[in-house]
């Protein structure tokens, strides 16, 4: 089995056709049709089902990804190993981010590790914390900044994680809104305190859903999520015209699109703890190590 029949059956897979595949690799369609057919005559399987507007997995091509993605993970891992030995840091830094994570300033840290390591290609996702656990485990990704609450207990297993911040859920509403004023002596709000409210909320793979979610369950209050989003700026300007209320990490109630909402703290054990996930170290890459280190270092 060779590698670049690997690759190319993992970027068919991805992109779910041939054309655009062969387009991404920089190689001819028919010789990309040929490597996959190598492989599928290798393993006595086929692995795509192909229609002429797509293709799709077939039960042996979902079963041989994930194991391909970890493959061609490891193989990059130890070319980028023998790079770092020989003093040049180059390959590539897959990273994944949720939005707005507290205790990192991304886009800086980024910078700053451009300026010290240009050979690096930077990959930046952003997604919620289940699925860039996901791609971690998978080899998609070298390391994540997200939130460990309520993730797959299996998933966290096969990584580690880092400590970045923690810090108290924060109710949001409308200046209006009779949250504002209701007990207005007393500063925290109690879970039950919002039973029957409608919630803005992010989707629930997302850190700051995870964690509310697990707070109201804790305290037997039933919540419901009538609007779902995936940014921070309309989730506030949602809470801003008075369509929901929103619980989310403190720091939010102090970014600029926040103003003018009121927000009360709540009780209840809500702490937003983020964190760096990384593979075990004998499998972090040297790209990630040296992110990490650049995060690590006392900043000027």
């Amino acid at each position: 089995m060779e590698l670049r029949h690997l690759e190319h059956f993992v970027a068919v897979a991805q992109d779910q056709h041939f054309t655009r595949a062969a387009e991404r690799l920089m190689v001819s369609q028919s010789g990309l049709s040929a490597s996959v057919r190598a492989l599928e005559r290798e393993l006595q399987a086929p692995l795509f089902v192909r229609t002429t507007r797509r293709v799709t997995l077939t039960e042996a091509g979902r079963a041989l990804l994930g194991e391909a993605e970890r493959v061609l993970a490891q193989v990059r891992a130890a070319q980028e190993a023998v790079a770092a030995v020989q003093g040049v840091l180059r390959g590539t830094l897959a990273l994944g981010t949720e939005q707005c994570i507290a205790g990192v300033d991304v886009a800086r840290l980024l910078a700053g590790f451009r300026r010290g390591h240009p050979e690096v290609e930077i990959r930046l996702r952003q997604a919620g914390s289940a699925s860039l656990a996901e791609d971690l485990a998978a080899g998609r990704l070298d390391l994540a900044f997200g939130v460990a609450t309520g993730s797959n207990t299996e998933l966290m297993q096969q990584m580690r994680t880092v400590p970045l911040a923690r810090e108290s859920m924060t109710v949001l509403c409308h200046p209006g809104h009779p949250l504002a004023v209701r007990n207005a002596g007393v500063a925290r709000l109690k879970p039950a305190d919002l039973d029957r409210e409608a919630f803005v909320d992010f989707h629930p793979d997302w850190g700051p859903r995870r964690t509310t979610d697990a707070v109201f369950a804790a305290a037997g209050v039933r919540r419901t999520v009538s609007l779902e989003v995936s940014d921070v700026h309309t989730l506030l300007e949602l809470v801003h015209e008075g369509l929901g209320i929103a619980v989310m990490p403190a720091h939010f109630a102090h970014k600029r699109q926040a103003a003018g909402l009121t927000a009360r703290p709540l009780e209840g054990g809500a702490e937003y703890e983020t964190v760096a996930m990384l593979p075990h170290p004998d499998a972090t890459s040297p790209a990630a190590r040296a992110l990490m280190a650049l995060l690590s270092a006392p900043q000027a």
